[in-house]
């Protein structure tokens, strides 16, 4: 008996030997998927890779990718169009477009503080919340991904902007979109429109006899005139001045955009100039407070978010804007379908007392909006070597021109729109978006110098818009990235005065007086000096003057 014991604890203990390496050799097996925290290594295909080998063609099968995009207004989904449907053949991926339903900041410290976020994370580059994820290690370095499963990245990379978006640790967790090197700034000046606009319905402004709106009585004369002649539209109140939406840290169009119009330096014999203290910028804010005080700023402008500007855009309710010329195409379509004289045309617009023409924004190196790839990516290999086909020129003309015979086709050589695609773009982009899917639906990774190459000539009425701007347009590059983020002394000193602004700015339009308006502003100055404005500006100086350097290595490259 006690022999038939031994040998039954014999048998059980080379049973789980056996099991053990059984086991064992299952986990060392290349896992299809990498979870969060796991380090998916690179298979044999994999390490034999080259620069000149497009990594997404070595897996094709079905993956699906959570893509954020951090713009309450984004409405596009992946799938139902003829673009995305060609490019998930072609490439196996699949993305679940995410947008936040409320307050883009709220959700993405939401995100943050969970610590777990979507495989791609798209938002705008001067976000704090960037600075968030890379110090939160949140976000994967792209340049490490590249180097283990993708070397084709560094090939259809501009090294332009991998050197401007690298850390100080050396490495480059994000890559831009509508971003443009200081070489191709250069070679694209004079063609490349700036998206800053001063609009005017075509129609009331010609029947106010196309007044000159560049000097603070032309302006107030314009709204006055608009609002008696034209007092309703279709039965709902004309607004007379449109603006970008009020934030936490103020409005885009009292901001950045008037002090283009207004030619107002960034800096002054190398150091830099206060923009927000210019006589002229107050000047002309106070403009805007007159206008309040006359009644000619609706109580929308201040609380309307960006669907309920689209919304009145399409119905021509407002008589001018100080706006975007690209975030409202779709509701000019429309108007111009209707009736070609309500549309929206660019006019010369609030200038300084010498009417120098304006410094409008155009493309730089930090571009618009930054995309990064989390953490928690599903599979890093697949994700990195997606974004390197998005950004090849290979996926830039799919994502823009579409898949050939359904959108465009090749004609003596070129790439061209089929006629009744280009038709639909040009009438209706809300249903050329949802049918076709291409041409900047889907704008998280676009280079829009390359894609010159495939436009059709802009037609009217986006045309008169985007002509106007030419000849105007500056590259503020340097300038960008300045400002302190984070948990620094300068980035929370930073966080208070931009909060501060925000509530300040409405208070300034909503002043009864010019006296009262000093008032206001004079007790900004003074918190904005209490919660470390020098500090600030000497951050900003340093970074600056870092910035000019890379620009000048980046020339000579």
């Amino acid at each position: 008996m006690n022999e038939k014991r031994r040998f039954k604890s014999l048998y059980l203990l080379l049973l789980a030997v056996l099991m053990a390496m059984l086991m064992t050799a299952c986990s060392s097996e290349p896992k299809e998927k990498a979870g969060a925290g796991e380090d998916k290594q690179p298979t044999e295909d994999t390490a034999k890779l080259t620069e000149d080998d497009p990594g997404w063609k070595e897996d094709t099968s079905p993956i699906t990718f959570d893509w954020y995009i951090n713009f309450s207004w984004f409405a596009n989904k992946w799938g139902g169009d003829e673009t995305s449907k060609y490019i998930t053949d072609k490439t196996g991926v699949t993305l679940n477009l995410i947008a936040p339903a409320g307050n883009e900041a709220e959700k993405m410290n939401t995100m943050i503080a969970s610590g777990t976020l979507p495989d791609f994370i798209t938002l705008g580059w001067g976000e704090e919340a960037v600075k968030q994820m890379i110090e939160g290690e949140l976000v994967l370095p792209l340049n490490e991904l590249a180097e283990q499963y993708d070397p084709y990245f560094f090939k259809v990379s501009d090294p332009a902007k991998l050197e401007w978006y690298r850390q100080e640790n050396g490495h480059v967790y994000g890559y831009p979109n509508a971003s443009s090197s200081p070489k191709n700034f250069d070679e694209y000046k004079d063609l490349k429109p700036s998206n800053q606009t001063f609009l005017v319905r075509k129609d009331m402004y010609e029947a106010i006899g196309s007044p000159d709106m560049r000097t603070p009585e032309g302006f107030l004369n314009a709204l006055k005139e608009a609002k008696k002649k034209f007092p309703e539209v279709n039965g709902t109140p004309l607004i007379p001045l449109g603006l970008h939406e009020f934030g936490d840290t103020g409005n885009y169009s009292l901001e950045g955009y008037l002090q283009n119009f207004l030619a107002i330096p960034m800096e002054k014999d190398g150091e830099l100039y206060d923009r927000s203290t210019d006589p002229e910028y107050l000047r002309w804010l106070k403009v805007f407070r007159q206008a309040n005080e006359e009644g000619l700023l609706a109580k929308d402008i201040f609380i309307d978010k960006r669907p309920q500007m689209e919304e009145k855009i399409a119905q021509g309710r407002y008589f001018a804007m100080l706006y975007q010329r690209s975030d409202m195409e779709a509701q000019e379509l429309a108007l111009y379908k209707n009736d070609p004289n309500s549309v929206y045309i660019a006019v010369d617009g609030p200038a300084n007392e010498n009417l120098d023409p304006p410094t409008l924004s155009g493309d730089g190196l930090s571009g618009w909006t930054i995309t990064l790839i989390s953490k928690d990516v599903k599979d890093p290999a697949r994700a990195i070597r997606f974004m390197s086909y998005l950004i090849s020129e290979e996926g830039q003309k799919d994502m823009y021109l579409g898949p050939e015979g359904i959108t465009h086709e090749v004609v003596d050589g070129k790439p061209q729109w089929i006629p009744e695609v280009l038709e639909l773009l040009r009438s209706d982009r809300t249903a050329f978006d949802q049918k076709y899917g291409a041409s900047h639906t889907f704008w998280m990774l676009m280079d829009t110098d390359m894609q010159l190459q495939w436009q059709a000539p802009t037609e009217e009425p986006m045309k008169q818009l985007e002509d106007w701007t030419k000849g105007k347009t500056e590259s503020f590059t340097v300038f960008d990235d300045i400002t302190p983020q984070g948990t620094s002394t300068e980035g929370v000193a930073n966080s208070k005065i931009a909060q501060e602004w925000g509530k300040t700015l409405p208070k300034l339009i909503l002043a009864k007086s010019d006296e009262e308006f000093d008032k206001i502003h004079e007790e900004f100055l003074k918190k904005r000096d209490k919660f470390g404005y020098e500090k600030v500006r000497a951050y900003q100086q340093k970074r600056y003057e870092e910035n000019k350097a890379k620009i000048e290595k980046a020339m000579e490259e």
